[in-house]
């Protein structure tokens, strides 16, 4: 007779099964789809093993959320939560390699929408989960378990709808852990550095607008809102902001100095980042912030000039930038265009240091001894922005020790986005141990 199966047994499957759910988030809450069936999912396979499990939708039908809350040995210490998202960014079919949502396991990875954003860790924290209530481990205080909806939209559906209205599923909770943290970085001669979030650029996505004098398109015309539009959008779009090293990107850089002897002087740092590889364009983008515009709308014929055109643009704000950077972004506009937030998250920063970044830098190095954590900042965001405002430190960790050739930047959002099988099971093992210790 068999024993049960290990997380490390089950999470292969978990991931694949995860992926085939189309969880695509457009933003649009009449298109989206899939988010009940997969937190039903989830749901199941916590109640399986004997968790009391909550699944409840956030303000909107269809947008579920999981929690099920793990009892620990010492009540009088803070809880940790442990959140994961379910939703994903639209797939093109046509663009993969594979079906987008087909949760394909083949040439040593498991391929799909969400393969690495973010249902490798779901799949890794449920595997783990399961384990624990399998075994009756009793882990060394409170564990809240947290699978949510509407992340890649900001979550105005999940997670801070939740810390809104629901505070009382984070009771207790002092600390938290995510995503887009825990990764490896190989530096030459096989050393390996773990990348642990201990910040994050605030999220500002802002509408502009601009208002003219409608007319014939045959017209002579000095009054057009898509000229002022376009104009004011080309200048932000063109405009550098100014070099700011915020406390985690100098402790980043102090920490791979001490291990590779890399120098990164102020006077270039950008230039000593691009020497990191394909992740430098994760970290690259975290010593400016950037205004970066991804939609226009105007008109509705071409003969007709219109009386209003608008624009999206993409903030990302450094810590402690956010003054600063609208008074760029307000000198740049000028007056003749107004702006107004369509999102507007904050960011955030915490130290490198405590027992729970001690606990991720012994787990990891359980399974590689050679590993070394160093601190970083994340150029997107994350359900934390929600999580920061119940006081709690925030930090993103879902470990996964990668191929050095692997363009794990790349995957995220990317075509063909996959995560190795011998990843996920190297994962699956660190957060075992981190939970058991933390």
């Amino acid at each position: 007779m068999t024993g049960s199966p290990t997380a490390p047994d089950e999470v292969v499957q978990l991931c694949s099964d995860l992926i085939r759910f189309d969880t695509s988030n457009t933003g649009d809450p009449q298109t989206v789809k899939g988010e009940r069936e997969a937190a039903e999912y989830v749901a199941g396979k916590l109640s399986e093993v004997g968790y009391e499990v909550e699944v409840l939708d956030s303000g909107a039908p269809g947008r579920s959320n999981v929690f099920a809350r793990l009892k620990g040995a010492d009540p009088s210490r803070g809880a940790l939560l442990v959140h994961g998202h379910l939703d994903v960014v639209p797939a093109e079919p046509s663009e993969w390699s594979v079906h987008p949502f087909s949760g394909a396991v083949q040439d040593g990875y498991v391929w799909g929408r969400g393969a690495v954003d973010m249902k490798d860790m779901v799949a890794m924290t449920i595997a783990v989960a399961r384990q624990f209530k399998r075994e009756g481990f009793v882990p060394p205080r409170d564990i809240v378990f947290a699978f949510l909806a509407d992340e890649e939209a900001g979550g105005s559906y999940g997670s801070h709808w939740l810390t809104k209205n629901r505070p009382d599923l984070f009771e207790g909770c002092t600390e938290a852990v995510g995503e887009v943290g825990g990764f490896s970085l190989t530096l030459g001669q096989d050393r390996r550095v773990y990348l642990i979030e201990t910040a994050e650029k605030g999220m500002a996505w802002m509408r502009l607008r601009a208002k003219g004098k409608p007319g014939h398109g045959s017209f002579l015309h000095d009054d057009n809102a898509v000229t002022i539009l376009a104009e004011a959008v080309a200048r932000l779009g063109n405009h550098r902001f100014p070099l700011v090293l915020t406390d985690t990107v100098r402790s980043f850089a102090e920490h791979i100095r001490e291990l590779t002897g890399m120098e990164f002087p102020d006077s270039d740092i950008e230039g000593a980042f691009a020497k990191l590889g394909p992740v430098a364009r994760m970290v690259g983008a975290t010593v400016r912030d950037t205004a970066n515009p991804t939609m226009l709308s105007a008109g509705y014929k071409a003969n007709v000039i219109p009386s209003t055109a608008e624009a999206t643009v993409d903030c990302r704000v450094l810590p402690g930038r956010r003054d600063a950077f609208l008074r760029e972004v307000d000198e740049l506009l000028g007056p003749d265009v107004e702006r107004e937030w369509i999102q507007d998250l904050p960011a955030l920063e915490t130290e490198f240091d405590g027992p729970l970044v001690e606990a991720m830098a012994a787990a990891l190095r359980t399974e590689d001894p050679e590993a070394r954590t160093v601190p970083y900042m994340l150029s997107g965001g994350t359900d934390a922005k929600a999580f920061v405002d119940l006081g709690m430190r925030c930090f993103g960790f879902a470990p996964l020790r990668l191929p050095p050739e692997l363009d794990f930047a790349s995957l995220f959002h990317g075509i063909d986005e996959r995560v190795p099988v011998d990843a996920l099971e190297f994962g699956t093992k660190v957060l075992d141990r981190f939970l058991r210790t933390a």
